[in-house]
């Protein structure tokens, strides 16, 4: 007989800790413990009693529903929930990972061109689910003037063909979804994450984002900025919305999750070369356009380099991170999947 323990610690929630016994590929005992809330205390002993006689390997759907069958639909569960209960579970018993399990490796900006820089962001995600690289966090830098649309985005619903030729802007397509980002040279703050799936396996696509990058609302709030998740991927303050995130789950195993911020955007410009419509704007209870976003650099004053900085020593500090070099095998493998694929019309142009 073996013993397991694992621990998730919700977003915005509570800890839940799973302590197990297993034989045979079979659960024996369990203690579900942490400092959540629940109602009535006897509920505890049913979810207990619900992770006995499932198997070790059973996925997430199986244990959450197991779990919510126990206690019913009258039980009171706050601070935590069925599927947080799964997510300890698969913890407990290695199928789920927690970032103190990985060896970090932070790579600061270098300027590329877009295309380099959308094509890394497939070939490090792919080197990561492949197990040839630790899982990474990447900050971009840029030069030319560019939009990064959605990978399922229209490309004639997103972009003014006549902004783009009269601003000289590059449009590119990534492999993430979400919405199109206009960037110019130190008009942003752009990262990426390269993950294996097991850090989130259990999450949802919308508590996937805030789990990922609380590391991020810590270093935005070491520099005097009170960040906050609007789901599904908008990331906000009080003064207005900063940026957003996209994700990427590849069938190898390896996870992007990709992160713009406003730091000093032309507002103007962008709405020249972007067709933010109508209906996107009326979502976001906003009149207009140009008032999207509040850039970090009016509500920091900081230099954009001082902001990036403040981040990386965040999340090495957080999570042990080593600072490397990009090599020169994962630049020449993005260079040339940028000339077969990120820089082609018919890429770009693949959601016409």
């Amino acid at each position: 007989m073996a013993d397991y323990h694992g621990e998730y610690k919700v977003p915005g929630g509570k800890l839940v800790v799973a302590d197990l016994a297993a034989e045979d590929g079979i659960i024996t005992a369990a203690s579900i413990n942490g400092d959540f809330f629940l109602e009535p205390d006897e509920a505890l002993a049913d979810i207990n009693g619900a992770l006995v006689g499932l198997a070790t390997h059973a996925p997430n759907s199986a244990l959450s529903a197991a779990v919510a069958d126990a206690v019913g639909p009258t039980a009171v569960m706050f601070g935590f929930d069925a599927d947080a209960v799964a997510v300890a579970v698969r913890r407990a018993l290695g199928h789920a990972t927690t970032w103190a399990d990985h060896e970090w490796e932070l790579i600061g900006p270098t300027p590329l061109p877009i295309t380099e820089q959308v094509a890394l962001d497939e070939v490090l995600t792919r080197e990561v689910g492949d197990g040839l690289r630790n899982p990474t966090l990447r900050l971009w830098d840029w030069e030319e003037r560019s939009v990064v649309i959605g990978s399922f985005q229209s490309y004639r619903n997103e972009v003014d063909p006549d902004g783009v030729a009269r601003h000289g802007v590059t449009v590119v397509r990534r492999i993430s979804g979400g919405g199109a980002m206009f960037m110019e040279a130190g008009n942003c703050i752009t990262y990426s994450l390269y993950l294996p799936a097991s850090l989130v396996d259990g999450l949802s696509f919308a508590d996937s984002y805030p789990f990922l990058d609380a590391w991020a609302m810590e270093a935005l709030a070491s520099v005097g900025v009170k960040a906050f998740y609007k789901p599904l991927n908008d990331i906000a303050t009080e003064a207005g919305k900063i940026g957003g995130a996209a994700q990427k789950r590849l069938g190898n195993g390896g996870v992007l999750h990709h992160v713009t911020m406003s730091y000093d955007i032309d507002a103007a410009k962008m709405t020249e070369v972007l067709r933010i419509g109508r209906e996107k704007i009326s979502d976001k209870g906003i009149a207009s356009a140009a008032k999207r976003v509040d850039p970090l650099k009016r509500q920091t004053g900081l230099s954009r380099e001082g902001i990036i900085e403040a981040m990386m020593s965040s999340f090495a500090a957080r999570y042990g991170a080593t600072r490397v070099d990009l090599s020169a095998a994962s630049l020449a493998d993005a260079r040339g999947l940028a000339a077969r694929k990120f820089g082609t019309q018919t890429w770009t142009h693949r959601v016409p």
